[in-house]
């Protein structure tokens, strides 16, 4: 059950409108690394978490959070929109540069959201639940997530350096600082868990139905030998169960495949044999 509480987690205004800057703003709302990715992806691992009540009660608390960064951006871009003028959109297209790379103000945010946020990225397109991963597997979900936060605080700190305003400052900063503590905090679990289970994801299944020989070889697949001297291609393994080696010119293992003729009904080339086409019955 959520209650609602009629305060920000972070309180912000910025200086004056600025609904380019706002349209901006919407990649970390609604984009793919967005806080209504990070919302959902936390809050269905949480639900779907199976017996592990301290993670699930983790899983929960940090995306019951990140409701909250949903609101305080989606607040955040409707006060840059309150008060703007709608022909800023034909004014920012008057400077072809600028015309060309933002097209001015978000129609949308006029027209469709009545001066509001809307649950889409910097582009318009919608927020896409195929963003999130909810596995069950809890080691690899915290990589995900980490690799979210990671990305996310990427792109607030690009945010914090597109604009001086100090009071959309403020809000990013913090943002920031949170962002930085779930990269730590999904660091912890990752190892927590690889402690108890392993570093290889899923740690469950039998090494006997893995083809050994090649489990812990780096392959040279392109031009240049400079990814040899990587701590991926020597020494014993992350695991702790092997040595890597490095492999300098891979072999194509296994059968090779030969496909046979296509069955009469499906109108096929028939084999053509090496002295020409093959001889047709009449």
């Amino acid at each position: 059950m959520f209650f609602h509480v009629k305060e920000l987690q972070y309180n912000a205004k910025p200086s004056k409108p600025d609904p380019v800057y706002a349209k901006k703003l919407q990649e970390i709302l609604g984009g793919q690394y967005g806080e209504m990715s990070v919302m959902m992806q936390y809050l269905f691992q949480g639900w779907n978490c199976r017996g592990n009540e301290k993670y699930r009660d983790m899983l929960l608390d940090i995306g019951t959070e990140e409701i909250a960064h949903v609101e305080m951006i989606a607040t955040m871009i409707a006060q840059l929109l309150d008060g703007a003028p709608v022909n800023d959109q034909e004014d920012a297209a008057m400077d072809p540069a600028i015309g060309a790379v933002l097209g001015g103000m978000n129609p949308q945010h006029a027209i469709v959201n009545g001066l509001g946020a809307q649950p889409n990225d910097s582009a318009g397109y919608p927020w896409n639940a195929r963003y999130t991963i909810a596995s069950g597997n809890l080691l690899a979900d915290f990589r995900a997530n980490l690799n979210a936060e990671t990305q996310g605080r990427l792109q607030v700190v690009r945010l914090y350096e597109m604009t001086t305003d100090p009071g959309v400052r403020d809000m990013l900063s913090f943002l920031i600082a949170r962002d930085k503590m779930h990269q730590n905090q999904w660091m912890a679990a990752i190892e927590e868990l690889e402690e108890s289970q392993g570093a290889v994801v899923p740690s469950s299944f039998s090494p006997e139905h893995e083809i050994s020989d090649v489990a812990y070889s780096f392959m040279n697949f392109s031009q240049g030998e400079e990814s040899k001297t990587g701590r991926w291609a020597r020494g014993s393994s992350m695991d702790g169960k092997a040595h890597f080696n490095y492999v300098q010119q891979p072999e194509a293992n296994g059968q090779k495949p030969q496909l046979n003729p296509s069955p009469p009904y499906m109108h096929g080339t028939p084999p053509i044999s090496d002295g020409g086409p093959a001889e047709m019955n009449h």
